[in-house]
């Protein structure tokens, strides 16, 4: 029987040795260049070419309203999303990288001072550890405004303690803004003991279900989803392995807010977004189900309400409304699956039993 040891070093061998460059994975579930937004991509020209081509992480994370902030990378491999973040959060800020894998980390600092000359100031440190054991790191709590990861959480056999980690380095208001890859139902015992299957970022993936049940357990009362699109097993072995079951990579945000509570509730409050964010001039798309429209009036329920205005957004928005007055639970939230169903691996399901995400405006 392989124990989570043996998937540890096994995740540990297939990143540090197995694979020499992105172009060995056997499947697109960690590696996705294509959602790189075209204003970062000038930020990836001035990173090491041996840096990029050991990255395997799936897509970009970065949210706006970086600069000055102290991130944390989890799973930070050959660093570069600590080198694109480094150039984002400036002078002013930090970022620290954590990975288990000495071969990954090598790479990484072996061009720190590259990246120093190139940017013009030198503000990453790489730390090795494990991303289940943060509070066995220098890392003091309550001192980073965000925490991302790439692609890795999946990769954790005690995910749990992953969220727990980072609920506890977490400042208030600050968030854990990450992706990563789910299933569709629970994946079998049989297949989350494959060491290729793991290492490709599919059968150590969370039922998503399962997910916003440790989430909630961890602390983080409302998991936010911000995208998600189906993966695709090219690997004819491996999609005969999988069978029925659907992954997909999906970027959730989790505010550290104690406040926040186990439902969306009315409380007949809503926000104005100013239009103030460089990025995003016309519109603010906070999540999946709240693109938000400059100058308009835009009602909320009570814990978007708090995570719009107990965080570093707060003065990009006019907020309109307290909690003294409760009208029920906000229209529109639900619990169906909140991926969007689309081409996979396997066959599409039949029309009449297929299921989509609801688009109603719900907050989850």
């Amino acid at each position: 029987m392989t124990t989570s040891t043996d998937l540890r070093r096994g995740v540990q061998e297939y990143y540090g040795a197995t694979l020499s460059s992105s172009a060995d994975l056997r499947t697109d579930a960690c590696c996705d260049a294509s959602s790189v937004p075209e204003a970062l991509r000038p930020l990836l020209a001035r990173i090491h070419p041996e840096v990029l081509s050991r990255y395997y992480g799936c897509g970009l994370v970065v949210p706006p309203l970086l600069e000055g902030l102290r991130v944390l990378d989890l799973g930070c491999g050959s660093g570069r999303d600590v080198y694109l973040l480094a150039q984002l959060v400036g002078a002013g800020g930090e970022v620290v990288g954590v990975d288990m894998t000495p071969e990954q980390l090598a790479v990484a600092r072996s061009h720190q001072q590259h990246h120093a000359e190139q940017f013009g100031f030198d503000n990453v440190q790489f730390l090795e550890g494990r991303i289940e054991q943060l509070e066995q790191l220098p890392l003091e709590p309550g001192s980073f405004d965000l925490v991302i990861s790439n692609c890795v959480v999946n990769l954790s056999t005690d995910k749990l303690a992953v969220l727990n980690g980072v609920q506890r380095l977490l400042k208030r208001g600050g968030e854990f803004f990450f992706a990563d890859v789910y299933a569709d139902r629970r994946v079998p015992d049989a297949l989350r003991h494959d060491p290729v299957l793991y290492g490709e970022c599919l059968s150590g993936a969370l039922y998503w279900n399962d997910f916003l049940r440790l989430a909630r357990q961890a602390g983080f009362a409302d998991p936010r989803l911000v995208s998600d699109r189906p993966l695709e097993i090219t690997d004819a072995a491996l999609t005969a392995r999988t069978g029925a079951i659907r992954f997909f990579s999906a970027t959730y945000r989790l505010f550290h807010l104690p406040e926040l509570e186990d439902a969306c509730e009315d409380h007949g409050q809503a926000v104005i977004y100013r239009g103030t964010i460089a990025e995003h001039p016309h519109a603010l798309p906070f999540d999946k189900h709240h693109w938000i429209e400059a100058g308009k009036v835009f009602p909320v329920c009570g814990n978007t309400f708090r995570m719009l205005a107990d965080s570093r957004l707060a003065p990009h928005f006019s907020f309109i409304g307290d909690c003294s007055r409760h009208y029920g639970l906000f229209e529109g939230c639900g619990s169906v699956l909140p991926f969007d169903a689309g081409a996979t691996q396997t066959a599409p399901a039949p029309a009449s039993t297929a299921v989509t995400s609801s688009t109603s405006g719900s907050c989850c």
